[in-house]
């Protein structure tokens, strides 16, 4: 783009919203697309957490607030760590962000250097590259496959680490593909992570909630390693509250006294009624939530069902989030009649194109033979798109 900064030039569009925007411009020219491309739920926010927000702007909760976010919404979500991870933050070791996406850039600007070298298991969340690209740091990638449920090991971990390494960066439940390591996974990791005491780790955990496999497993639970934690979590997944915007870290304090500094000249704190409502949130018991985890089980079997009977696509189970992340390297030099199926790309492409299915190409993730499957929509809806996708497969010869 023509004057704007390198550091603008660096970094790529999300590929997320960019078939978000597509699909809208599809519907606004009458096609009937179905979207499987975002992460949002279909649920509405609960509704105590919406009276909570109702009276905080009638009690005027409407003043700028201290950057990290009011010291009881800090204290509830201190309570909550405690309650649901079994972890020790104090007030003054978390920041609250508009939403976990600063919470991340946050952690990343205050502890990353031009140079330094930023470890992300593949696949990996589309923001995370970019945020270290605005750094300057150096993605260094780790690949993982569908054959082991795209998890790394100790082992791969160890090796890609440098004297150069800084970070790493990876979220359980995992955004794109559903994957959820657990205790003796993490705890083989840690062992690696102590090894070099000038090496953090961002634990993204936003789809803690959504978790088909049992009890969540933090990282920072390991003594050994939690001066080396930041754990990043929120409500935007598990609550349904996209767009209230709030995002929060726990870490240790430095790290935090860091991010609100960051964060103080960036954009201060965010909405002060949002805070108000989060409050409520923390304070709800996780059961209050299963609602919205069995309803997304549910939707993943169904999906699972469809996609292990289409020719060309290779299916695991994820365990969290709402996501599938089929390999569909068998269907690539299938031909169509505008073309060849090359990449995963082409494949979205054509599935937007003849099925009106919008989904996002693995490439985004940092896995070129995968795409990413949204099932935070209702059955009916993913009954409707698998039928076109199912129709549009066939079609390729």
């Amino acid at each position: 783009m023509k004057n704007v900064s390198e550091r603008i030039n660096r970094l790529s569009e999300s590929q997320t919203i960019a078939m978000a925007k597509r699909s809208r411009e599809l519907q606004a020219e009458g096609k009937d697309i179905i979207s499987l491309s975002l992460g949002e739920p279909d649920f509405h926010t609960p509704d105590r957490i919406k009276e909570a927000a109702k009276k905080a702007i009638d009690d005027n909760f409407t003043s700028y607030t201290p950057v990290s976010g009011y010291l009881e919404l800090r204290e509830a979500i201190s309570k909550k760590f405690k309650r649901d991870n079994n972890l020790d933050y104090s007030p003054n070791q978390i920041v609250a962000s508009t939403g976990a996406k600063q919470s991340i850039a946050n952690v990343v600007l205050s502890l990353v250097n031009p140079g330094d070298e930023v470890i992300l298991p593949t696949p990996y969340w589309v923001s995370y590259v970019e945020i270290i690209k605005m750094a300057e740091g150096i993605p260094v990638f780790v690949e993982s496959t569908i054959e082991s449920d795209f998890k790394i090991t100790a082992d791969q971990l160890s090796a890609a680490m440098t004297d150069k390494t800084k970070m790493m960066i990876f979220s359980s439940p995992c955004n794109p593909t559903g994957s959820i390591y657990g205790k003796d996974e993490l705890a083989s990791l840690a062992k690696v992570i102590e090894t070099k005491k000038d090496f953090y780790v961002i634990a993204d955990e936003i789809y803690e909630l959504i978790n088909f496999s049992g009890n969540h497993e933090s990282l920072a639970q390991f003594s050994e390693i939690y001066e080396q934690v930041i754990t990043i979590n929120g409500v935007s997944k598990g609550f349904a509250m996209t767009g209230w915007r709030l995002g929060y870290i726990g870490a240790p304090e430095w790290i935090a006294k860091a991010c609100d500094k960051i964060q103080g000249q960036f954009t201060s704190a965010t909405c002060s009624i949002t805070q108000r409502a989060v409050i409520e949130a923390m304070e709800m018991d996780p059961s209050e939530m299963l609602y919205m985890r069995d309803a997304f089980k549910e939707r993943r079997d169904y999906m699972i069902g469809r996609l292990e009977k289409m020719d060309g696509v290779i299916i695991n189970q994820p365990e969290g989030a709402f996501y599938v992340f089929p390999n569909i390297e068998a269907l690539f030099g299938k031909k169509h009649s505008k073309g060849t199926i090359e990449n995963a790309t082409d494949l979205c492409l054509y599935l937007l194109e003849v099925a009106e299915v919008a989904l996002v190409t693995g490439e985004a993730f940092g896995s070129p033979e995968c795409i990413r499957i949204s099932y935070a929509t209702s059955i009916e809806v993913l009954e409707e798109a698998m039928n076109r996708m199912e129709t549009a497969l066939k079609q390729l010869k």
